[in-house]
This record gives C-alpha cells, structure tokens and sequence, in this order.
C-alpha cells in the first residue's frame, strides 16, 4: 500500500511539497496557510512532517504521530 496523499481532502504530498518549495512552509501550520489539508482527521500531519524534513512524498509504511512529532 502506498500513502501519497492526505486522506480526507485528497491532496497528494507531492503538490505540498511544490506549495512547499514556492512559499518557504516548513511546518504543518505554515503550508495550511496556503492549501486546504490535514484539518479533519489529521492523520496525515506526521507524513507532511516527514516530507517538510525529508522531501519523501510516498510512503510505503505507516506513520504515527511519535513517529514525527512535532519540532518544539
């Protein structure tokens, strides 16, 4: 199974990762300014988390929150 997308708005990680590059984001709050995602079930937001930091946009293993918690 591959996860490439936040689930409940169907936006694939890889045009967060464009929306990303093009406006500076680098946390969930800040690319939610600039493209609706993440804000029902938010199961997503660990996986935005991996891309922001690692730029992986497909994920072949599931992600939980302690697996990319939220930088302090």
């Amino acid at each position: 199974m591959e996860i490439d997308r936040c689930y409940c708005f169907q936006v694939r990680f890889a045009e967060l990762r464009r929306v990303a590059k093009a406006t500076g984001a680098t946390s969930v709050a800040e690319l939610q300014a600039h493209r609706r995602f993440g804000q029902k079930c938010q199961l997503c937001h660990p996986y935005v988390r991996r891309m922001l930091r690692t730029g992986q946009t497909c994920f072949g293993e599931i992600i939980e929150a302690a697996d990319e918690p939220v930088p302090e």
